[in-house]
């Protein structure tokens, strides 16, 4: 049974910015242009964020013509999804388990 979470990938998803990219992304790949109107952000700014959700390997790319598009990659979600499941699992077999004081 695994306990441990992929500490990285919480700490890419916690910006606000970057989690509401992914959510977007979960409905449909979209361009940086999209993603600039969806969310206000300027344009360095979000590609910034994209940028991080990248090399994390959160998303990936697929050129079109003189776009980029952007798409989630839910295995990535699913792996992280599955480890917070593996640790509420074992919090729950160990629910009567007390280490007693000194």
């Amino acid at each position: 049974m695994m306990t441990s979470v992929d500490t990285e990938l919480i700490r890419v998803l916690a910006d606000p910015l970057r989690l509401r990219i992914v959510t977007l992304l979960a409905r449909e790949t979209l361009c940086t242009t999209h993603l600039v109107e969806e969310t206000g952000a300027r344009q360095t700014n979000l590609s910034n964020h994209l940028r991080v959700l990248r090399e994390a390997g959160v998303v990936e790319t697929e050129p079109c013509g003189r776009f980029t598009y952007y798409k989630l990659r839910p295995d990535v979600i699913a792996r992280l999804a599955g480890q917070f499941t593996d640790l509420a699992e074992s919090a729950r077999a160990a629910a009567d388990n007390k280490r007693a004081c000194p």
